[in-house]
């Protein structure tokens, strides 16, 4: 039986609905985590990492959102951090809607609390919105996606969750993506991935 994972509401390649969503066409997103269940574990599995990555955001935010202005599709893309959840108990099977991320918060989610007893590391919203007097600060857990509604472009949004053969990352709470994928290099003994896509920009619904 092969690693598998399944999450409600979002299938392959298509559009992830706007309650997993930070933005929305008509405002802010439900911001909620999507239910995320797993099977299939090689033998030897004493942990699991949960992360989301959108591997289109723009290089450069010069034009992001700016009227009469558009993010090219040819701009350089880099990748922005939703989700990153470790050392997962290998008992654990998933995780329901909405637990480990329910609405905006201004500031972020505290490092504290991770679902299903896991470690929470921080997300790109904690750069994002650095400096901004109202929403700075360190964000962890779950925030969904809310790209540029000017961009040429759909954003692919990659959940993914990793079989690890060590219980624990060894890594503290607010940790970046860098940092786990260091963490978990040669423990991995299986991945499986969803990519749901999203917009924000009229033109391309």
């Amino acid at each position: 039986m092969s690693f598998e994972i399944q999450i409600d509401g979002i299938s392959e390649g298509e559009p992830i609905p706007s309650r997993f969503a930070f933005c929305a066409g008509d405002g802010m997103g439900d911001n909620r985590s999507p239910a995320i269940s797993w099977s299939g574990a090689p033998d030897g599995t004493k942990s699991f990492v949960i992360t989301c990555v959108d591997p289109d955001c723009p290089s450069e935010g010069t034009d992001v959102n700016v009227e009469g202005r558009t993010v090219r599709a040819s701009l350089p893309r880099v990748e922005f951090t939703h989700w990153l959840l470790a050392d997962i108990p290998a008992t654990c099977s998933g995780l329901d809607e909405g637990a480990d991320g329910d609405g905006i918060v201004a500031k972020g989610k505290s490092a504290e609390g991770g679902a299903g007893g896991g470690r929470r590391g921080r997300n790109s919203y904690t750069g994002w919105f650095e400096g901004d007097p109202d929403m700075g600060g360190t964000y962890c857990g779950y925030d969904g996606p809310c790209p540029p509604s000017n961009d040429e472009i759909v954003h692919h949004y990659l959940y993914s969750v990793h079989a690890l053969d060590t219980a624990s990352t060894g890594l503290d709470g607010g940790f970046d993506l860098g940092e786990l994928r260091a963490a978990i290099g040669g423990h991995v003994l299986a991945s499986a991935s969803v990519t749901g896509t999203y917009t924000l920009n009229p033109a391309l619904d």
